[in-house]
């Protein structure tokens, strides 16, 4: 419970943060459309007829500052835009109760509370659930004490009580709603993952021991055709010229390189090998330092779908990942040799933004030849 608490929908399932973000602009769009057409309907009431457009304002906002925060090229979405939406929603609810104060009649009519919790659900693919429920407590607490400050005396006291209720029930269902569908979800999508990578991790296991024993076969086997048949040599000769010495010396040396090459390698090697195998294109790894591996764990999903993908329908002919670390930031770039379906901007444009959600800021340049992609990370 205590990683959920600190999950999002967008962080467990990138590509799913990125389908949502049209569902904020609908809710957001359906927020706006019920606070113009609420004022409209009460406009006779308003006794502040600026202050009821400021409200509307505020809700549209809200709805602006929610929709653009989910856009896929503004990823990640932090704490602080959701406190941002609900603060300029609740701003508007409150302009709503100034506006009409003191003619006001029934109070049932009022936007405010039906805004503030669309808003909440709105946003609940990128927020955990417990600050969905934190900042819906919040967010009732301040309409309750409107709505009790500004009651009609007149009222009887159980519709006072009544008033306040509706308002409190509102946004309280819809933060309920949000938080348990945030909830739900990251719990889902986790008892997947885990069982997703349980059976990777197996496959994964034969390959790379395939790999291994391959790449290890391919090595023993290169330096079988040249030591053995120098050993027959010499164990034959007569006596050792200084050919043979520099011969000894340049076989040791190979076999040192090889020995430090499979010591040093690391995932993006393996991943490198892996999809040259399967896929039959070249891909080469330039990581002199190793950085690579200072990549996290639900980082590296991000570049290997797309190397994967750049590997599969003959969209690339050649693949080169070259990584390195200046001033404490590491980049990974990657240029492809274009095939004959190259890919297009926006399909790459897509890979960035689900990097973006686990902190890989990157960048994209495309030619009709050649597609550069660039990742940058915090080391």
């Amino acid at each position: 419970m205590s990683t959920g608490m600190r999950l999002t929908q967008q962080e467990v399932d990138p590509i799913g943060g990125v389908a949502a973000a049209p569902l904020v602009v609908v809710g957001s769009a359906l927020a706006v459309a019920v606070a113009v057409s609420v004022t409209v309907a009460q406009w006779g009431e308003v006794s502040a007829p600026v202050i009821a457009l400021l409200g509307v304002a505020l809700v549209a906002g809200a709805g602006i500052v929610a929709s653009a925060s989910a856009l896929p090229g503004r990823n990640p979405f932090t704490a602080d835009r959701l406190w941002v939406t609900v603060s300029l929603a609740v701003g508007g609810a409150i302009a709503e109760f100034i506006a009409t104060i003191g003619a006001d009649r029934t109070g049932y009519e009022d936007y405010g509370p039906f805004v503030v919790g669309a808003l909440i659900l709105a946003v609940a693919p990128y927020c955990t659930w417990l600050s969905l429920l934190v900042a819906g407590g919040i967010a009732t607490a301040v309409l309750v004490i409107l709505e009790i400050g500004s009651a009609d005396p007149s009222l009887p006291r159980v519709t006072a009580a009544s008033l306040v209720l509706v308002d409190a029930v509102t946004v309280l269902a819809f933060a309920a709603a949000a938080a348990g569908y945030s909830a739900a979800i990251v719990r889902e999508t986790l008892a997947w993952q885990r069982q997703a990578n349980a059976a990777a991790l197996e496959r994964d296991a034969g390959l790379r021991a395939g790999i291994a024993r391959s790449v290890q076969q391919g090595r023993v086997s290169v330096l079988g055709r040249e030591v053995l048949p120098f050993l027959a040599h010499v164990m034959n000769a007569d006596r050792l010229t200084v050919a043979d010495a520099d011969r000894a010396r340049e076989l040791a040396e190979a076999l040192r390189r090889a020995l430090k090459a499979g010591l040093e390698s690391t995932w993006l090697d393996d991943l490198a090998a892996s999809v040259s195998a399967v896929r039959g294109i070249v891909v080469t790894v330039d990581d002199p330092g190793g950085v690579a591996a200072r990549l996290r764990s639900d980082q590296r999903p991000a570049l290997t779908a797309l190397v994967s993908w750049l590997s599969a329908g003959d969209r690339a002919r050649a693949i080169r990942l070259a990584v390195s670390s200046v001033d404490g930031t590491d980049r990974i770039v990657l240029e492809s040799e274009s095939g004959a379906a190259p890919p297009t901007r926006r399909e790459l444009d897509r890979f960035v933004a689900v990097g973006r959600s686990v902190g890989l800021r990157g960048d994209v340049a495309s030619t009709r030849e050649n597609m550069r992609v660039e990742f940058r990370y915090d080391a």
